[in-house]
């Protein structure tokens, strides 16, 4: 096979892209616009179109269903789906097949990774309840999100392309359902697979072994009696804690004055005599603050638990999701207490409680935070950091449900699109602009709500895939596979166009998977004279099931720290279920969209 010089420098620039996509050094946005400025120097993109791609059709509905999941969720629509889930039992067939449905339904109208964000808490509690690992139910909860995908335009992005790419060769957009005869049926199976037979694939991890809290506080709280002689009468808790943090680590997170008793206590009160303090400290660090400050340890009478919590202050705890800001980060670099009258008390993670000493902790997704604060000051960080409460705390934040509301205007936005009144980018910009206007998603939520790194990967790839097109480069790529298709079924050729699709999504984006191999498989279809959709369809599915690796999707990179996965699970799982999806959709996708001879 011959190569002319364009199409060596955009199979360099792709494979280049394609290896810094799989280390991961650098986020997948700043890759791609990396190769987007070389595809320009390399004069394979002229200046005026270098940037054609951030104002696509498929990019500007993507960022539309972005907001419009977030009016889904500040409405409270999966809260109703899911708010009797305490009655599903404690099998855990019945459990996974629950939860796996739910986020299918969801995700097929919604962001998966919002759905699977606001269910994920629901698993863990559930799994806490029935004295089970989180692992045997999250796994399944991931992949269900990525099935649901499958069955309407709007359930990932890569359906969103797909059909764009398809207008692109003088047919019509897929519409809103068309996905779903080979997409729900998949979903169907696969939900059975799942729930019968794939949760028994997943690793087990040690768990909690009873159906009791996580986090015992009564354990690791301490009442510290301040005599009259202490160092410490007359100072402040902000000079305690400010003295504290440079040898040890320590919070007060109550105060006894007598007979009253102040539940997280502000930093400018003034300790007094005979006062006593609740700490939470690992013993290593509660001596050393005894020691130092001339403390006396004093037995917990009452109840411990009781003392930090009041009308206005209680304990929750809540999870990191993908798009929040803290991990990376320190506890103490955090200043939670400072910032928001937050108090940190424990971390766990995998399942089980953190040790280690909290300042020094750096977040990472999945981590469960046990925190203590009025109803005011927890709502602000949780939003502020993007945290999921646990869903015995109360699954919601926010907004009073408007559920028929939002439903209404979603609805009417599917409609539209569906019936072709108007284009599904108009339709759902439209619907998104009025759940704004009726404060479904407050202006602050706005940008927030609309996942940029996958925006800018979007508008950065498409000219990518442009030039791989304009230089001849699918063309070689579709003659080499039109050569191999010569020996094989018309539904082999589709099982090589998806499988491949498959293994591309699993170790880069799905949606610059499906950029990438839509003109692929459309000069394929040129070349042996059939229609394209078939292989479009095939493209279309591949992309969406990213079931071998955590970093396929964010679905499955979202459940790894909290399930205790390690990188070499999820084949366990997901390489029947791949194997499951081929079988079950080039079927369908032949006899539904079947290869016509154009």
């Amino acid at each position: 096979m011959d190569l002319n010089f364009d199409q060596s420098v955009v199979f360099a620039i792709l494979a280049g892209t394609l290896v810094l996509f799989v280390w991961g050094r650098w986020r997948y946005d700043l890759v791609a616009l990396a190769a987007l400025v070389l595809v320009f120097v390399a004069g394979l993109v002229p200046a005026e179109e270098v940037f054609l791609g951030f104002g696509h059709p498929a990019v500007v509905t993507v960022a539309a269903v972005l907001v419009l999941s977030r009016g889904l969720l500040n409405a409270g629509v999966v809260d109703v789906l899911s708010r009797h889930l305490g009655r599903v039992g404690t099998r855990p067939v019945a459990q996974v097949a629950t939860l796996t449905g739910i986020v299918i339904l969801c995700s097929g109208f919604m962001n998966n990774v919002g759905a699977l964000a606001l269910l994920m808490p629901v698993a863990i509690w559930m799994s806490r309840q029935s004295g089970r690992s989180p692992s045997l139910l999250l796994m399944p909860l991931a992949f269900g999100s990525l099935l649901g995908g499958l069955i309407t335009l709007i359930g990932t992005p890569p359906n969103i392309i797909i059909a764009m790419y398809r207008a692109e060769t003088g047919l019509p957009a897929f519409g809103m359902f068309d996905f779903a005869l080979v997409g729900a049926v998949t979903a169907a199976i696969g939900l059975v697979f799942i729930a019968l037979i794939g949760w028994r694939l997943t690793p087990r991890r040690d768990g909690q072994s009873a159906p009791e809290e996580l986090f015992e506080i009564e354990d690791y709280i301490s009442e510290v009696i301040v005599p009259e002689e202490a160092r410490l009468v007359g100072q402040t808790i902000y000079h305690l804690t400010s003295a504290v943090e440079k040898e040890s680590e320590a919070t007060v997170v109550g105060l006894i004055r007598g007979e009253r008793h102040i539940a997280a206590p502000s930093w400018y009160e003034v300790i007094q005599a005979g006062d006593i303090l609740m700490v939470e400290a690992a013993p290593e660090d509660l001596k050393s603050l005894i020691d130092e400050q001339g403390l006396s340890l004093a037995e917990c009478k009452g109840d411990c638990k009781a003392t930090l919590g009041s009308d206005d202050i209680r304990l929750m705890e809540a999870v990191i999701t993908s798009d929040s800001p803290l991990p990376g980060k320190t506890a103490a670099s955090m200043h939670l207490r400072g910032n928001f009258g937050v108090n940190l008390l424990a971390i766990a993670r995998r399942g089980r409680r953190l040790e280690r000493r909290l300042g020094q902790t750096e977040f990472v997704v999945g981590d469960i935070l046990l925190l203590q604060g009025s109803d005011e000051s927890l709502q602000s960080m949780l939003k502020t950091f993007k945290c999921l409460p646990l869903a015995e705390r109360g699954l919601r934040i926010g907004q009073p449900r408007k559920v028929a509301l939002a439903l209404a205007i979603f609805v009417a936005a599917m409609v539209l699109s569906a019936l072709n009144v108007l284009p599904v980018q108009i339709a759902f910009t439209a619907a998104a602009v009025l759940m704004i206007v009726v404060d479904l998603v407050p202006l602050g939520d706005i940008y927030e709500s609309i996942d940029w790194p996958v925006i800018v990967l979007l508008g950065a790839m498409f000219p990518l895939g442009h030039a791989l097109e304009s230089t001849g480069g699918a063309q070689l790529i579709a003659e080499q596979l039109l050569l191999l298709s010569a020996h094989l079924s018309p539904m082999a050729t589709l099982a090589v166009i998806m499988g491949g699709t498959m293994l591309l999504s699993n170790v880069v984006n799905n949606a610059a998977a499906a950029v990438l191999m839509a003109p692929i498989a459309i000069t394929l279809a040129r070349g042996m004279e059939v229609s394209v959709d078939p292989l479009l369809m095939s493209v279309a599915v591949g992309a969406s099931c990213a079931f071998l690796t955590p970093v396929g999707h964010q679905s499955n990179a979202l459940v790894m720290a909290p399930g205790g996965y390690r990188f070499g699970d999820y084949w366990r799982l997901g390489l029947p279920l791949s194997f499951l999806v081929i079988i079950t959709a080039i079927p369908f996708i032949y006899y539904f969209w079947p290869m016509r001879p154009v």
